[in-house]
């Protein structure tokens, strides 16, 4: 029979801070919705993001993109970089929430979140709820990237956490299965009413 955990470790973008490069690009693309999109699809894509979660540094990404594509491009490629705080509309208050009620109630709170460094420094100084953490594991910092099995056994070294005793919540399903692949519970986070009926199941008070 499984236990029910006693540490809850959060990802961050899209389960407490709202992310989505379309924040962002909505002011470049102005009623040219598909026109973004190909942009996100074809130069800004999901696969060069990820290299900066890796910890490649922003100036190294644009500087990538601007020798690839033309001039028209690249006031939009820079902006990735420049403007990168308009990608983020704000906390997903009712997950915050969830956080302050774990820890005012003295649960162990952790993350592990996939992340640039320098913009994590960013985030760090933005919303203050992101420093109540007892640690947090970024993947810019270490060089490893969520669902990897390295970063969670990192993790659990770094800070003395068995994996059975944790449960991890992420929005993206395929961490989730990292995450049990490591030995953690998990929840794969929909919503922040979803997420305290699956809390509250495993015996917390949120």
């Amino acid at each position: 029979m499984t236990k029910n955990p006693t540490t809850v470790v959060f990802d961050i973008g899209n389960v407490l801070v709202a992310w989505d490069p379309r924040n962002l690009y909505r002011r470049f693309f102005e009623g040219e919705e598909e026109r973004m999109e190909w942009f996100l699809t074809n130069i800004c894509t999901p696969a060069w993001n990820i290299e900066q979660d890796r910890g490649r540094s922003f100036a190294d990404a644009v500087e990538i993109l601007v020798r690839e594509h033309p001039p028209e491009w690249h006031p939009m490629i820079r902006a990735f970089d420049e403007h990168w705080h308009e990608t983020i509309s704000g906390p997903i208050a009712g997950s915050v929430d969830i956080l302050k009620a774990l820890k005012h109630n003295r649960v162990p709170v952790y993350a592990i979140t996939n992340w640039n460094q320098d913009k994590f420094r960013e985030a760090l100084q933005r919303f203050d709820f992101l420093n109540i953490f007892e640690g947090i594991v970024v993947s810019g910092d270490e060089r490893l990237l969520k669902p990897g099995r390295e970063i969670f056994d990192l993790f659990f070294t770094r800070y003395g956490v068995t994996p059975e005793t944790a449960v991890f919540i992420d929005d993206s399903l395929r961490n989730v299965e990292g995450a049990r692949a490591a030995g953690m519970q998990a929840i794969h986070f929909t919503s922040p009413e979803a997420l305290g009926r699956d809390l509250r199941a495993m015996g917390f008070s949120v």
